[in-house]
């Protein structure tokens, strides 16, 4: 009867309450985790304008609409990385790949389209990103096959193509700035005319809670299918909700930030109209959309096809996976090409972004990438991983980073925060790997 009883209070005391809470929700710890390193960052970021610059000025509409922007090329990077640091490797060179891709495609749309099909062509931007595209997917092809079919370290090949396609971005055009891209390319980049606008965005964010409450409903229906344990109704109920409160709040922020007066204007003077004083939302911005596309489609790659599951089998135990008749090089080839990929997406976003391209475009995002793959949760060891810690984990990189711009703090210790929180990152990935043990 007394351990009875005491098995009952433990059951009610509030660290009981919270394990089952936990257990019945299956909510991710280190994305609680994530969730509040994120909150201590924001908050104290702005906590700090108010107290000394009499104005809080990272808990806006502005910045942080610009923040989901800047984040943007990083996260989409991240969802590769994740894969290639699972099947236990590694690259270094995105940042460099982005140079030269960006370059690539600038010279395509300044120098070379413009005497084919003509100036301002609707085909140029089309154009321009197949083929950056192809660039990607042939470079991290090449990558992938030097490390798996002739057997060179990841670590060797990729620091080489960091060396080698930065020079390669400064040859291709003698390191001069290519400017401006094609004005709907441009797009890709945000903006005030690269978003989508109020409507656009109330519009995304209906599809978003419709594709999480199928989401809750076929995964309970998958469960019961296969005799899996099934979460309580008001779990299922609360992270419905959580998901609809936070795509809603999402929408609503991004659609509190408005165009500037001076865009407003000129707009207006576009279409003929007067629209001095017109509130008119950005929405969200095309490169936050593309992010969002990429981490979905990653997330199903990973975890409904058969090469997701390869890629873990190989990061778990390489040998018991050739041994079970997965053919290890093929997939670390096919790793490294989609990782191409996914860094050409991020060239397009960067250059448009910037209206130009640039030899020294992407300069160390290969430490931001790899940082916020690891603080996102993948293990340096392989075999674990998950698409969405990716994102999260560049959201709180780009985070610090617009936080000590916005304090006032100069590149070098922006690099010494970032590389120590890097550092922190993988040592809390050992103290959770030997606890889990």
């Amino acid at each position: 009867m007394t351990d009875t009883s005491t098995s009952k209070a433990a059951t009610q005391s509030p660290q009981g309450l919270i394990a089952r809470f936990l257990s019945d929700t299956e909510i991710d710890t280190r994305l609680l985790g994530m969730l509040g390193a994120l909150a201590l960052i924001w908050g104290g970021f702005h906590l700090y304008g108010v107290i000394f610059n009499n104005f809080g000025a990272f808990l806006t509409p502005r910045n942080l609409w610009n923040l989901s922007v800047q984040t943007s090329s990083i996260g989409i990077m991240a969802t590769g990385m994740v894969l290639v640091i699972v099947t236990r490797n590694i690259d270094l060179s995105v940042g460099s790949m982005i140079g030269v891709i960006a370059m690539s495609m600038g010279l395509l749309q300044v120098e070379v389209l413009p005497h084919l099909v003509g100036l301002g062509h609707w085909s140029i931007w089309i154009i321009a990103v197949i083929c950056g595209l192809i660039v990607g997917t042939l470079i991290g092809a090449l990558h992938g096959w030097l490390i798996a079919y002739r057997e060179i370290p990841a670590f060797i090949v990729t620091l080489g193509g960091l060396m080698v396609w930065r020079g390669m971005a400064f040859l291709s055009a003698g390191g001069r700035t290519i400017s401006p891209v094609d004005s709907k390319f441009a797009l890709l980049g945000g903006g005030p005319y690269g978003a989508v606008g109020a409507t656009g965005s109330w519009l995304v964010g209906i599809l978003a809670c419709i594709g999480v409450a199928y989401i809750i409903y076929s995964g309970r229906k998958a469960r019961v299918l296969h005799n899996f344990r099934l979460r309580p109704l008001w779990a299922e109920a609360f992270l419905t909700l959580v998901g609809w409160a936070t795509i809603i709040g999402a929408v609503m922020l991004v659609n509190s930030y408005p165009w500037p007066k001076g865009i407003v204007r000129q707009y207006g003077a576009k279409i003929g109209q007067d629209l001095e004083g017109t509130f008119i939302s950005h929405g969200f911005a095309i490169p936050v959309l593309i992010l969002i596309a990429v981490g979905v489609a990653m997330t199903i790659l990973v975890t409904r096809t058969r090469f997701g599951r390869y890629v873990f089998a190989i990061g778990g135990n390489p040998e018991a996976a050739a041994l079970a008749g997965i053919d290890t090089r093929w997939v670390t080839l096919k790793v490294f090409a989609l990782m191409g990929t996914l860094t050409a997406i991020a060239a397009i976003i960067a250059s448009a972004r910037l209206n130009s391209a640039t030899n020294a475009l992407g300069t160390l995002d290969e430490l931001y990438v790899i940082a916020a793959a690891v603080i996102g949760g993948t293990s340096l060891a392989g075999g674990v991983g998950k698409i969405y810690g990716a994102i999260l984990g560049a959201l709180v990189m780009q985070s610090l980073q617009s936080g000590m711009v916005l304090i006032g703090f100069d590149s070098a210790i922006q690099r010494i925060v970032v590389g120590m929180v890097l550092v922190f990152a993988v040592y809390l990935d050992i103290l959770y790997n030997k606890r889990v043990k």
